[in-house]
Order: structure tokens, then sequence, then C-alpha cells
């Protein structure tokens, strides 16, 4: 990995949540001149391999090419550093920097995507032609923190909403705000990040360890983290959040592998969710969030 000097493509699929897909539009010279790499575990190799797309060779250590992707096996559940699959995934998804220290630039793509147009035309028209340090998509329905934050807990994406209420809570006592104009030029707290593009530097390494740590400390949803990350670096990253219309052009998002069971899927260790109890205005009395809603609904607070 320490050869991949100019471009480097990332993703990972891990506990056989999705398929390999190749990605399509890419240029004559591409696959010469970046690095494909697929990181996976033992659990999904075992899959792959029934299908017969990888070898069951035991050991795994010849590396293996499909397609564009060279494919990386990391290992057994034990072998790695966290029990939860997506904290796995997050290591290669914000570490980059670290995995590949003598690349220049990244694109991560998560294992559900799939790259429709040229990374190298993606680098040059969402990165180095805005002058950013990173590139990510708005989000396509949500504008605030704590909206994301809601829905996380509403639709049950990761363990239970004790828990984020308790991430949010710490952010909003250490000065995170909901959008507003004042924070332009960014034009969202809430990224899609299925898709990130890095020029590799000072100000695109210190964001991702600084959200990595948070990812470690509360959970591996890295869209509640991101503006309270971004809001609290200075000097700030210079950040382009593009519009979901060009997300949709350069990638295609399927679902995730069906699963029978829960079982170590990542959210929130499998455990049957209990029915979500309505809100009420008793619940954020007191609250040291209590003002960022207020704001956030438009509402004078006392």
């Amino acid at each position: 990995m320490e050869s991949c000097r100019g471009v480097v493509v990332a993703s990972a699929i891990l506990n056989d949540h999705d398929k390999i897909r190749q990605p399509k539009g890419l240029g004559s010279q591409t696959l010469k001149t970046v690095c494909f790499f697929m990181f996976i575990d033992d659990r999904t190799h075992r899959v792959l391999a029934s299908h017969g797309i990888l070898k069951d060779d035991g050991q795994g250590a010849s590396p293996i090419t499909v397609g564009a992707w060279r494919v990386v096996r990391l290992g057994s559940t034990a072998e790695l550093p966290y029990e939860s699959p997506a904290m796995n995934g997050v290591v290669a998804k914000h570490l980059l920097h670290r995995l590949f220290p003598n690349a220049r630039f990244s694109v991560w793509v998560d294992g559900k995507m799939q790259l429709t147009a040229d990374p190298l035309l993606l680098v040059q028209s969402l990165l180095v032609g805005e002058g950013a340090d990173m590139a990510v998509s708005k989000h396509p329905f949500n504008l605030h923190a704590m909206e994301e934050a809601i829905a996380t807990a509403r639709w049950h994406k990761w363990g239970g909403a004790d828990a984020i209420r308790a991430q949010m809570e710490t952010y909003c006592r250490n000065g995170l705000q909901p959008w507003s104009p004042s924070k332009l030029p960014y034009p969202s707290d809430v990224p899609d990040t299925a898709i990130i593009i890095r020029r590799h530097g000072s100000a695109s390494d210190l964001f991702s360890c600084m959200l990595f740590n948070e990812l470690e400390a509360f959970n591996p949803r890295d869209q509640l983290a991101f503006a309270y990350v971004r809001d609290q670096m200075s000097p700030k990253v210079s950040m382009n959040m593009f519009e979901v219309e060009v997300f949709e052009h350069i990638a295609v998002e399927y679902r995730h592998n069906l699963k029978r069971d829960n079982a170590g899927s990542g959210r929130g260790g499998g455990t049957k969710q209990g029915v979500t109890r309505m809100a009420s205005s008793r619940d954020i009395a007191g609250s040291s969030c209590e003002g960022y809603l207020m704001k956030m609904w438009g509402e004078p607070s006392e």
C-alpha cells in the first residue's frame, strides 16, 4: 500500500454486508495510475469463496485481484481491533492517510456503492478544481445534526436512543449549534459520507483523525459527529459539500445483503429494539440541547 503515490480508491465489505461492485466509467489509463483496494474480513471471504469469486486458500496471504479491486483479507474477528464490523470499517474509511501514507489523494467508496465516474475526474473536478481539502455530498434530506440524530434513533440505525441522546447532549454542552447562514461556506451540517474525496494533507488528516476519535468514543455513525468536529477546528478545513444531484451522477447505491438475523450486523449488537416512544416537550426541559432545538425549530428561547 505504500507504493500508492497518486490516487487511491478504497472500500470495505465486512460481515458479508455487501457485494463487490466494479467501478464504471474508468479512463483507458486509470487502472494503471490509480490504486483500487477492497478490504474484507474472514466472513466475507468465506461467502465470496463459496461463490467462486475468491479462492478459499485458508490463510489468504497472496494478493488477489477481482476486476479493478485488489482484495485485502483482514483476518478473523478475533484479530480485528473492534468487535463491531461497522467500527472496523471506520478504520479504513477515515484513516486512509495512515494506511496509504504516500498517496496524495483518496476516494472512499462505501461497500453499498458502485462508482460510476473516473476517480481522477472526481479528484480534479470536486477537489482540486474547487481548491478544497475534502469533498463530500450534502445529505439529501437533513440539514441539522440533530435531525440526523433523531432519524438514527427513530429508524434504529444504531443502538438505543439513550446512547444517541447522551452523545448529542455532550456535543450541545460543548457548543454545537444548528446550521445557520453564519456557518457558510458550509451549506449543511449533515453529509452523505458514502463517497469521500480527500486531499491528503494536514487539514483533512486532522479532521479525519478527530472524527475517528468521536466515532470510537460514541458510535460509527459519522454523520452525527461530522458538524461538531468540523466546527471545532481552527483553522477551518476547506470542504466542498456538493449537491445531491452530483452524488447521483457519480455513484449508484445498492441495498445491503439480506440477513436472516441481526446478529453481528453492527447495528447495536443484534438485540431486539423496543417500541419507539413518542417524544414530548418534557423531554427537552433542562436538556443541554434545549437551546439548540429551539433555534432549530425557530422558536425563541427564554
